[in-house]
């Protein structure tokens, strides 16, 4: 039964970076299972822990913003959902701050926006003037053909509208850094690896999510839903 539901934000450093997002899942509710924390499960044959990721990551991308819905069984203070969790998360990941959000609320996938990335490339032969010329290409352009490779099956998309802000933002010994913001979707969602391959560049030495947008619903409808939640 679902009594709470936290929204979770934690992060994902370098010793975790190579996990994939069932790897994150599982570490999550390993964690709050470990920290004896009230998890809540689906009912049915198969039941399921109900934990939802907002944006999953990529592997090898680094985060300080991830978002988690984490539903519970029994109501538990944010700041000791967090404290408990964090005593038990596998190196590499962290807990970060917690609130409640109403049961009712629409699935936090549905929610997500867009992201910003910090993304670190060689400085290997182009020069500044050469990177911001092709970001101004690629932002001028109005349609940018794309195939992506996954596993057996070949993907083809447009890859433009999934970029909706891109610029230089420092250049430092033998590395540029480049900050993208790019469009989440449950259906399609831009990759700072593919714009960076559609730049012309080399392969990113370093790719960290900065930032989570997610539509956010007003405080007074928020406490409408979880008082209603707690008549039911």
């Amino acid at each position: 039964m679902k009594v709470q539901r936290l929204r979770l934000t934690f992060a994902r450093g370098d010793e975790a970076k190579e996990l994939s997002h069932l790897d994150v899942m599982r570490a999550l509710e390993q964690a709050l299972r470990e920290a004896g924390l009230p998890l809540a499960y689906s009912e049915g044959r198969r039941s399921t822990a109900q934990i939802s990721i907002a944006a999953p990551l990529p592997v090898s991308v680094t985060s300080s913003c991830d978002l988690a819905d984490v539903f519970l069984s029994h109501r538990v203070e944010p700041t000791r959902f967090v404290a408990a969790l964090q005593a038990m998360l596998t190196p590499g990941l962290e807990a970060i701050s917690a609130r409640e959000v109403g049961l009712a609320l629409p699935a936090l996938q549905t929610q997500v926006r867009w992201a910003e990335y910090e993304v670190d490339v060689p400085n290997s032969g182009s020069s500044a003037e050469d990177i911001r010329r092709a970001i101004g290409d690629l932002l001028a352009t109005r349609s940018l053909p794309w195939e992506h490779q996954r596993e057996t099956k070949v993907q083809r998309y447009d890859l433009r509208p999934l970029v909706l802000g891109l610029r230089l933002e420092m250049e430092g010994e033998g590395v540029y850094r480049l900050m993208m913001r790019l469009r989440v979707g449950q259906d399609r969602s831009g990759r700072a690896d593919q714009v960076v391959a559609a730049l012309g560049l080399e392969s990113p030495l370093r790719i960290h999510r900065c930032r989570l947008y997610e539509k956010r619903t007003s405080s007074v409808v928020q406490a409408y839903r979880r008082l209603d939640d707690s008549e039911e």
